[in-house]
Protein backbone atom coordinates (compact mmCIF):
# COMPACT_ATOMS: atom_id res chain seq x y z
CA UNK A 1 0.00 0.00 0.00
CA UNK A 2 1.15 3.39 -1.14
CA UNK A 3 1.46 6.63 1.46
CA UNK A 4 -1.22 8.07 -0.63
CA UNK A 5 -3.31 5.59 -1.00
CA UNK A 6 -7.03 6.88 -0.20
CA UNK A 7 -9.39 4.32 1.92
CA UNK A 8 -12.72 4.53 3.16
CA UNK A 9 -13.69 5.16 6.55
CA UNK A 10 -16.42 5.94 8.51
CA UNK A 11 -16.64 8.09 11.37
CA UNK A 12 -18.72 8.36 14.37
CA UNK A 13 -18.11 11.69 16.10
CA UNK A 14 -20.61 10.93 19.13
CA UNK A 15 -18.76 7.74 19.62
CA UNK A 16 -15.15 8.68 18.92
CA UNK A 17 -15.13 5.66 16.28
CA UNK A 18 -13.44 4.87 12.95
CA UNK A 19 -14.74 2.48 10.71
CA UNK A 20 -14.65 0.44 7.41
CA UNK A 21 -17.82 -0.34 7.15
CA UNK A 22 -21.01 1.76 8.04
CA UNK A 23 -22.76 0.97 11.14
CA UNK A 24 -25.54 3.34 11.50
CA UNK A 25 -26.70 6.80 10.03
CA UNK A 26 -25.03 9.03 12.22
CA UNK A 27 -21.31 8.62 10.58
CA UNK A 28 -20.02 10.41 8.13
CA UNK A 29 -17.92 9.19 5.03
CA UNK A 30 -14.16 10.32 4.55
CA UNK A 31 -11.56 9.27 2.15
CA UNK A 32 -7.80 8.80 3.84
CA UNK A 33 -4.57 7.80 3.57
CA UNK A 34 -2.70 6.15 6.15
CA UNK A 35 -1.54 9.55 7.23
CA UNK A 36 -4.57 11.18 7.79
CA UNK A 37 -6.21 8.14 9.40
CA UNK A 38 -3.46 8.52 11.95
CA UNK A 39 -4.35 12.52 12.55
CA UNK A 40 -8.11 11.88 12.43
CA UNK A 41 -7.50 9.35 15.70
CA UNK A 42 -5.08 11.63 17.15
CA UNK A 43 -8.09 14.47 16.89
CA UNK A 44 -10.57 12.07 18.10
CA UNK A 45 -8.46 10.90 21.32
CA UNK A 46 -7.84 14.24 22.03
CA UNK A 47 -11.57 14.58 21.86
CA UNK A 48 -12.41 11.80 24.19
CA UNK A 49 -10.01 13.30 26.57
CA UNK A 50 -11.71 16.75 26.80
CA UNK A 51 -14.74 15.05 26.98
CA UNK A 52 -14.55 12.95 29.84
CA UNK A 53 -12.94 16.53 31.06
CA UNK A 54 -16.04 18.53 30.31
CA UNK A 55 -18.05 15.81 31.69
CA UNK A 56 -16.30 15.74 35.30
CA UNK A 57 -16.79 19.69 34.53
CA UNK A 58 -20.39 18.84 35.28
CA UNK A 59 -20.42 17.46 38.27
CA UNK A 60 -19.10 20.66 40.56
CA UNK A 61 -22.05 22.27 41.19
CA UNK A 62 -20.69 25.75 42.42
CA UNK A 63 -19.00 26.06 39.21
CA UNK A 64 -20.67 28.16 36.49
CA UNK A 65 -20.98 26.60 33.06
CA UNK A 66 -21.28 29.89 31.71
CA UNK A 67 -17.72 30.66 31.23
CA UNK A 68 -16.12 27.47 32.10
CA UNK A 69 -13.40 26.54 30.32
CA UNK A 70 -13.96 22.77 29.38
CA UNK A 71 -16.94 23.66 27.81
CA UNK A 72 -14.95 26.13 25.16
CA UNK A 73 -12.51 23.64 24.62
CA UNK A 74 -15.03 20.73 23.71
CA UNK A 75 -16.39 23.22 21.37
CA UNK A 76 -13.28 23.86 20.06
CA UNK A 77 -12.40 19.84 19.93
CA UNK A 78 -15.50 19.32 18.06
CA UNK A 79 -14.90 21.46 15.82
CA UNK A 80 -11.40 20.65 14.87
CA UNK A 81 -12.99 17.10 14.37
CA UNK A 82 -15.56 18.33 12.06
CA UNK A 83 -13.24 20.68 10.14
CA UNK A 84 -11.02 17.43 9.41
CA UNK A 85 -14.03 15.34 8.44
CA UNK A 86 -15.47 18.10 6.22
CA UNK A 87 -11.41 18.77 4.68
CA UNK A 88 -11.31 14.23 3.78
CA UNK A 89 -14.93 13.63 3.09
CA UNK A 90 -17.37 12.97 0.13
CA UNK A 91 -19.34 15.45 -0.58
CA UNK A 92 -22.13 14.17 1.18
CA UNK A 93 -19.76 14.54 4.05
CA UNK A 94 -19.64 18.19 3.53
CA UNK A 95 -22.82 18.78 2.67
CA UNK A 96 -24.55 17.39 6.37
CA UNK A 97 -21.48 19.23 7.98
CA UNK A 98 -21.97 22.90 6.30
CA UNK A 99 -25.80 21.89 7.61
CA UNK A 100 -24.95 21.44 11.21
CA UNK A 101 -23.42 24.94 11.20
CA UNK A 102 -21.02 23.76 13.14
CA UNK A 103 -17.85 25.46 11.30
CA UNK A 104 -18.21 29.03 11.56
CA UNK A 105 -14.45 29.38 10.14
CA UNK A 106 -15.85 27.98 6.99
CA UNK A 107 -18.38 30.40 6.07
CA UNK A 108 -15.94 32.78 5.37
CA UNK A 109 -14.12 31.83 2.63
CA UNK A 110 -15.67 34.80 0.39
CA UNK A 111 -19.15 33.65 -0.64
CA UNK A 112 -22.04 35.35 1.12
CA UNK A 113 -24.26 33.42 2.47
CA UNK A 114 -27.79 33.44 1.05
CA UNK A 115 -30.19 34.99 3.53
CA UNK A 116 -27.95 36.26 5.98
CA UNK A 117 -28.12 39.40 7.55
CA UNK A 118 -25.63 39.91 10.06
CA UNK A 119 -28.10 39.99 13.19
CA UNK A 120 -28.77 37.12 15.46
CA UNK A 121 -32.09 35.21 16.23
CA UNK A 122 -31.59 35.52 19.20
CA UNK A 123 -32.71 39.25 19.71
CA UNK A 124 -36.31 39.30 18.11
Amino acid sequence: MHGNDKKKYFVSVNHGLIQDVRNDSGEYEVLLTAEELTGLQDILKDLAREDEYAFRRAFVPYKSADHDEAIDQFDDQTIRVFQYLHRYGTPETRQTIEQLNVLPKLSNTGYEDKGYDGGSPANK
